[in-house]
């Protein structure tokens, strides 16, 4: 199916961008496309003008700040997965990133867009959650700073407000940690039926997101209690998991039951945990 007729602009500078998004109530950002072209193709989104972010080379960074990892919010998956930024501060991100859609879809899909469709089967959101990752903001105000557990507010929905912009990513250091990522896919690159994120400090601290399980990235912190500074071994971390599927309330669609899910995130949260504790500093 055609696009309606939409009117377009190409900025030059962020500060236009910001500008040309708070000037038009029907505006959306253009980063990679490969979620919004195919959504408005499907009229399922109609904006009145597209901001085109591919020339914002600002955007496109990968390097440090204060230590923490930064990533431009039109970093490319492949940019991810090539990065030696993040083989050094936190491959896992590269890891993931080289699991989603195929070539063509890496080499066009950005990080940024990734996070701001807040599609609740998307690979990046419960991984940022688990890594304590942050959000930066940019308005005609001025730029704002959001932790990853509140960037997530629903289906589709963002702290990303009306005229605003991701313009970065932070991701601490890993200071030791081990991170870990598993889940089951709709066939090998496709979107997941249920997937858990998880990192393990050097001194045993957890935290633990599952993806797919309701609009948002999930915290088990329960789950978390329960391990933390304590036993990591398979058993301990199976016993202290059982049970985590009933307190999840997940839907159910024709790739799986909300029970199925139930059980899919249990043991994701498992294997996820398992695979961060080998990784930790002293494992």
């Amino acid at each position: 199916m055609l696009l309606r007729e939409v009117d377009y602009a190409r900025p030059g500078t962020l500060e236009e961008a910001v500008s040309l998004l708070a000037a038009h109530d029907g505006a959306r950002a253009l980063a990679g496309g490969q979620t919004l072209v195919n959504v408005m193709k499907a009229r399922a989104a109609a904006p009145d003008v597209l901001v085109d972010l591919a020339d914002l080379e600002e955007l496109r960074a990968i390097g440090f700040a204060d230590g923490a990892l930064e990533i431009g919010a039109m970093v490319t998956y492949t940019q991810l997965v090539a990065s030696s930024e993040v083989e050094v501060a936190r491959p896992i991100l590269g890891e993931v990133a080289a699991t989603i859609g195929d070539v063509q879809v890496r080499n066009r899909g950005t990080v940024g867009g990734n996070v701001c469709v807040a599609d609740p089967t998307n690979h990046l959101p419960p991984l940022l959650v688990a890594l304590g990752a942050t959000f930066t903001i940019r308005g005609e105000g001025g730029e704002r700073t959001v932790s990853a557990d509140e960037f997530f507010v629903g289906v589709y929905m963002t702290a990303v407000g009306e005229g605003e912009l991701l313009t970065k990513i932070s991701v601490p250091p890993s200071s030791g940690a081990g991170d870990g990522f598993a889940g089951l896919t709709i066939g090998k690159h496709g979107t997941y039926i249920a997937n858990a994120a998880a990192t393990v400090t050097e001194d045993g601290a957890v935290r633990i997101a599952l993806g797919c399980v309701d609009a948002v990235p999930v915290r088990a912190t329960a789950l978390e209690e329960k391990l933390a500074g304590g036993d990591l071994s398979e058993g301990a971390v199976r016993a202290a998991a059982e049970g985590l599927g009933a307190t999840l309330d997940p839907p159910g669609d024709v790739h799986g039951s909300a029970d199925f899910r139930r059980h899919l995130a249990e043991v994701s949260a498992v294997r996820a945990v398992l695979q961060a504790a080998s990784r930790r500093k002293g494992a």
